[in-house]
C-alpha cells in the first residue's frame, strides 16, 4: 500500500516537471517556427500529451483487450473536455480563437460522430482503422500547411515567456517533457489502480474512470502549466487536439494492429462522449471565451456522469 502511493506521488512530481518543459519548449519552437501556438497545440503537445492513451489501448489491443483500449479512449476522450477544460477555465478564463471554433472543434465532432458510427457493431476492423489513420495524416498536414500560408500567425507566440536559446534545447524540452509525461502517468495510473483495488472498487468503474482519467494526465498537468504561463492557445488546442488525435491515430492505430472487439463499452457511455463534445461548441462561442461558469457546467457533467456510473455499474 506505501509502494502505491509513493507510485502516485512520484507521478503527480514527474508530470508536473513534464508538462512544464513540454509548454515551454513547443512555444519557443512555435515562436522560432514562425508557427501560432494554436497549431503547436493541436499537433505537437496535443499528440505527446495523448502518448500514454496510445501505449495502453494498443497494449491492449494487442492482448485481446479491446473493451479497454476502447474505454480507454472513450472515458479519456470525456474526461479532457468535462475535466480538464473547467478545471483549467476556472484557474484562468480561455480566449478562444476563431479556428478553434469554426474549424477544429467541428472537426472533432465530426470524428466522434465517424467513431459511433463505426464502433456500432461493437467492432472496429483494419479497414475502419485504416480509414482512421489517414484522417489524421490528413488533419496534421493541413494544419502545417495552413500555418504556413497564414502570414498573421507570425510572431503571434511571443507572450514574453522567456524563449530557449536554440533548436536543439527546444527538441531536448519537448522530448524529455513527452517522456516525463508517459512515465508520470503510468506510475499514477499504477499506483491508483492499486489503491482502488485495496478498497474494493470494482474493475469496471476503475477502466472507465481511473485508467482513462490516469492517461489524461499529461493533458491536464500541461493545460493547466499553459493556463498558468498565460499560454491559452496551447492550454485549449491540447485537448482538442488530443481528443481528435485519440479517435483518429489511436484508435486507428490499434485496429490497424489488430481487429478491436470491444463488446464491453456501453452505447451510453460513445452517446456521453458525443454530447460533451456537442455541449463545448456553444460554451466556446459564448464570446469567444472560456470562462469560470462555463469551466464549471464542464465539470457539473462529470460528476453526474461519474454518479451514474458509480450507481448503476
Amino acid at each position: 500500500m506505501l509502494m502505491n502511493f509513493l507510485l502516485l506521488f512520484t507521478g503527480f512530481v514527474l508530470l508536473y516537471f513534464g508538462a512544464e518543459g513540454l509548454v515551454r519548449g513547443s512555444s519557443s519552437l512555435a515562436s522560432r517556427l514562425g508557427m501560432s501556438a494554436l497549431v503547436i497545440g493541436l499537433t505537437i503537445v496535443a499528440y505527446g500529451t495523448s502518448m500514454p492513451e496510445m501505449v495502453v489501448s494498443v497494449k491492449t489491443s494487442l492482448n485481446g483487450q479491446g473493451s479497454i483500449a476502447i474505454g480507454n479512449v472513450v472515458g479519456s476522450n470525456i474526461f479532457n473536455i468535462a475535466v480538464i477544460l473547467g478545471i483549467t477555465a476556472l484557474i484562468h478564463p480561455l480566449k478562444v480563437k476563431l479556428q478553434i471554433i469554426k474549424y477544429d472543434t467541428p472537426i472533432m465532432i465530426g470524428t466522434t460522430i465517424i467513431f459511433l458510427f463505426f464502433f456500432a457493431d461493437s467492432f472496429i476492423s483494419r479497414l475502419e482503422g485504416a480509414i482512421f489513420f489517414t484522417g489524421i495524416v490528413i488533419y496534421t498536414a493541413v494544419n502545417l500547411i495552413m500555418a504556413k500560408k497564414d502570414p498573421s500567425q507570425i510572431g503571434e507566440t511571443d507572450t514574453g515567456n522567456a524563449k530557449l536559446n536554440s533548436l536543439a534545447a527546444e527538441i531536448s524540452f519537448i522530448a524529455g517533457g513527452m517522456l516525463l509525461l508517459v512515465l508520470g502517468s503510468k506510475w499514477l495510473v499504477d499506483g491508483a489502480i492499486g489503491v482502488a483495488q485495496h478498497f474494493g472498487i470494482s474493475e469496471a468503474i476503475i477502466g472507465l474512470t481511473i485508467i482513462a482519467a490516469g492517461t489524461s494526465l499529461p493533458e491536464l498537468a500541461t493545460s493547466v502549466i499553459a493556463a498558468i504561463r498565460k499560454e491559452p492557445d496551447i492550454a485549449i488546442a491540447n485537448i482538442i487536439g488530443s481528443n481528435i488525435f485519440n479517435i483518429l491515430s489511436i484508435v486507428g492505430t490499434s485496429a490497424l494492429i489488430s481487429p478491436i472487439d470491444g463488446t464491453g463499452i456501453s452505447v451510453i457511455d460513445s452517446l456521453v462522449m458525443l454530447a460533451v463534445s456537442l455541449m463545448l461548441l456553444p460554451l466556446l462561442r459564448s464570446g469567444y471565451n472560456l470562462g469560470r461558469i462555463e469551466g464549471f457546467c464542464l465539470l457539473a457533467g462529470y460528476i453526474a456522469y461519474l454518479a451514474y456510473l458509480i450507481l448503476y455499474i
